[in-house]
């Protein structure tokens, strides 16, 4: 009984590859026994099946991504009077990296302090009409929608999405509370003209609604001016910049690159000079400030084809180079297999499979580009051939074997698949003589050589 050592085979993602006489040209198997028949130029090679490890591996192009990462932006146009960060400063989550001051805001929230204070007072309290309270309610409603859409334009400009999400749901729920108080309004006035009701209880439920739009102005305008405080949504490493939320906004490392900071900012770099950070800069609203990067967790994404996803499964274990570390391999577990899939640079479908990454040196860094392997399946202990000597005989697999001194064609059922090694479950066993090289000249009942 011949038995070979365990042996990896790679098969490119899709690929997928099924043996054929010519398919993969020279088979390496230490264990092989082969011949050459000399006549009828007839080159025929002929080994043997035998036992060993076969590993089936998709191959597919990957990326290093880290566990997290967050960029935050000026909410609103204003001056940066503080940056307390710099790059490559590790910061906790909760932790003030920048300051900025928007006169806009201020001056939006001072106002409504102001309002909020009259309401209060009772100076807003409508003269004793019907005319007069339906002017004054109809005012308060429009100041509640100018309040409301204007802390929505403030939060859309947030890219911290928990940050934009709270103050989102805010303003949904002042605004649901501030359509009660309104609506109460509306049904007092109709019920002081059916005259169930006296002008002056109408009056109380309009003042109500004032004092209620008042302090909600107040509370999303003091929201926004808090929102100027930029603190890490998450813990990490600091970079300065980051991805611009609209297309003609520089980043601030963009300003710092180009020179083209405020003199504030120190300008144009001298040689040998680090840039300054632009403290009392201006910068406009979506501006990114800084990036903060969670690397305590480095994983992989991987593009697997739809040829070759079903095989792939949380828990499989699989390599990954870089092109960045040259020899150096990585162990990674796939995590999860996206259901979902994406279209390739080449037309094709493919698949996001996430894996975690070991640790390794030199550390990967987020966005490196990998060749990652997944060992999709694996047998231990099999009966083995050469991917070679598999032919493909309408529509079956198929291997000529040595039998009786002659050529004979038995069918085989192949399991796990290697590049150069195959899996045989049946047809034969080992030591079965084969023909592994030049099967498309072999005939049935021809003499072995």
């Amino acid at each position: 009984m011949l038995r070979e050592p365990p042996r990896t085979t790679v098969r490119p993602a899709r690929a997928r590859p099924r043996p054929g006489v010519l398919a993969l040209g020279i088979v390496l198997l230490v264990s092989l026994t082969a011949a050459s028949c000399d006549g009828d130029d007839k080159h025929i090679t002929v080994g043997a099946a035998s036992r060993g490890t076969v590993d089936e591996i998709v191959e597919a192009p990957g990326s290093v991504t880290a566990r997290a990462a967050a960029t935050l932006s000026a909410p609103a146009a204003g001056t940066l009077t503080s940056l307390r960060v710099a790059s490559g400063d590790k910061v906790t989550k909760g932790d003030v990296v920048a300051i900025i001051d928007s006169p806009e805001l201020e001056s939006r929230r001072a106002s409504a302090e102001k309002a909020l204070d009259q309401a209060s007072a009772g100076g807003g309290r409508p003269a004793l009409s019907l005319g007069t309270y339906s002017s004054v309610r109809k005012s308060t409603d429009k100041k509640a929608r100018d309040a409301f859409d204007d802390a929505r334009d403030a939060a859309a400009k947030l890219t911290d999405p928990a940050t934009r999400a709270v103050l989102l749901k805010q303003v949904d729920a002042a605004e649901k509370q501030y359509e009660a108080a309104s609506t109460a309004a509306a049904a007092a006035l109709r019920s002081v003209q059916r005259g169930v009701a006296s002008l002056g209880e109408a009056v109380a439920s309009l003042s109500t609604a004032q004092r209620l739009q008042a302090q909600q102005a107040y509370d999303l305008a003091d929201a926004a001016v808090d929102a100027l405080t930029l603190r890490a949504p998450i813990s990490g490493t600091v970079q300065l910049g980051g991805p611009a939320a609209g297309g003609d906004t520089p980043s601030l490392s963009d300003l710092l690159a180009s020179g083209s900071a405020p003199a504030a900012a120190g300008g144009s770099a001298l040689p040998g000079v680090d840039e300054a950070l632009p403290q009392g800069a201006y910068v406009a609203a979506g501006t990114p400030i800084v990036t903060i990067v969670d690397v305590g967790r480095l994983g992989l994404v991987a593009e697997v084809d739809e040829t070759d996803v079903l095989l792939v499964r949380a828990g499989v274990a699989a390599t990954a180079e870089l092109d960045a570390a040259t020899g150096v391999t990585y162990d990674a577990t796939v995590r999860a297999v996206d259901l979902l899939p994406t279209t390739s640079a080449r037309g094709g479908v493919s698949y996001r499979v996430r894996l975690d990454l070991a640790g390794g040196s030199p550390t990967p860094r987020p966005g490196m580009s990998a060749v990652v392997r997944l060992q999709v399946r694996r047998a231990v202990d099999a009966v083995t051939v050469p991917a070679s000597a598999i032919v493909n005989a309408d529509g079956r697999d198929t291997v000529w074997a040595v039998r009786g001194g002659r050529y004979e064609q038995v069918p085989v059922e192949l399991g796990v698949q290697g590049e150069d090694v195959v899996q045989v479950t049946s047809g034969v066993e080992p030591g079965q003589q084969i023909v592994v090289g030049g099967a498309d000249q072999v005939r049935a009942g021809d003499k072995a050589s």
